[in-house]
């Protein structure tokens, strides 16, 4: 069986699981949330939904600010209901909002528009308390002051914006590392993707970034980077996701399509694949993952769970969100 068929099989095999994963995580969030409550989240999850679409299909900046700020405060009154964090939000579309593969915390991230040469990154953690009561961690992206996001470990006040729509945790000396895989509107002309090794420090706040990814194995040396990004042309559709196969992040390989190599925008795959191995607590760089060219439709990676907008499907969305709640997986 050559690699893409394998792969192919993998995909199947896995739609069958997650049918069951979903149905199993449905029946936890009936068990931990009271009937009570779970009436309280249902109003307020009716009124998300509705600003949620108004923060994507509102036709005026004003709107689309105005109801940005009015999901915010209702979101967090609906997270202090007990127990909220096991309330799955699933019709609320628009909104990222992935678990954690040990349900350590879930994150939601959103993209507000501004006009077409800006936007930002909306973000918040949601830390699973032992008695039900509410953590929760506001994110704010700092990227348009950043001149350089490569370059230094971020907070919760500096973090760098992205709408995530994988995660993948990893350990290395009894330490979990949380690697977050996200999209980025990042501009008129370009988009963006981002690799992000989110952990937490002592007092469980959040620490995003960190020397993690190597590149000490490339023929062409390079410095280890605090995050990865990925930036192509808004047309095109550049593929970096997790191969839970292999246990490796794919990445498709860049060229400029006009010879302009300065100009990130006019970057394009060219059908070769990179990818990021976990080994001692790094994402090691493989330069070349095959040695040969695909042909069209064998990509090692299933559909995209988001379109070439950064539009998030949500059946795709939740049914990773309720995989990684539901794995037990030996790292």
């Amino acid at each position: 069986m050559n690699r893409s068929a394998s792969y192919k099989h993998f995909l199947k095999i896995s739609v069958f699981f997650l049918v069951f994963l979903v149905s199993f995580g449905q029946v936890s969030h009936a068990q931990k949330v009271s009937s009570s409550d779970r009436k309280i989240l249902k109003e307020k999850e009716d009124t998300l939904k509705q600003l949620a679409a108004d923060i994507i299909l509102d036709s005026l900046t004003e709107g689309r600010m105005r109801s940005d700020s009015q999901f915010v405060r209702t979101l967090v009154r609906a997270l202090q209901t007990k127990n909220s964090f096991y309330y799955p939000f699933e019709s609320v579309q628009g909104i990222s909002k992935l678990y954690a593969p040990d349900s350590a915390f879930r994150i939601f991230t959103w993209n507000i528009t501004y006009d077409d040469n800006y936007c930002r990154q909306r973000g918040a953690i949601q830390i699973k308390t032992p008695d039900g009561s509410l953590k929760l961690v506001a994110l704010r992206d700092f990227s348009e002051f950043t001149p350089d996001a490569m370059d230094s470990v971020r907070t919760k006040a500096n973090w760098i914006g992205a709408v995530y729509y994988d995660i993948v945790k990893t350990t290395y000396n009894g330490k979990n590392y949380y690697t977050l895989i996200g999209f980025d509107n990042n501009s008129v002309m370009s988009n963006k993707k981002w690799i992000e090794v989110l952990t937490f420090d002592q007092k469980n706040d959040p620490v995003f970034g960190g020397q993690y990814f190597t590149f000490e194995k490339d023929s062409a040396k390079r410095n280890p980077q605090f995050r990865f990004s990925l930036e192509y042309k808004k047309e095109a559709r550049a593929i970096l996701k997790y191969d839970t196969e292999d246990n490796l992040i794919i990445v498709d390989h860049l060229i400029s399509e006009t010879d302009e190599p300065e100009n990130k925008w006019t970057y394009v795959p060219d059908g070769d694949y990179e990818a990021f191995k976990w080994q001692n607590g790094k994402w090691m760089h493989i330069d070349k993952l095959y040695h040969f060219k695909l042909q069209e439709g064998e990509a090692p990676v299933g559909d995209p769970l988001l379109d070439l907008k950064g539009n998030v499907n949500e059946k795709k969305l939740q049914e990773k969100s309720d995989q990684n709640k539901s794995k037990k997986k030996d790292e």
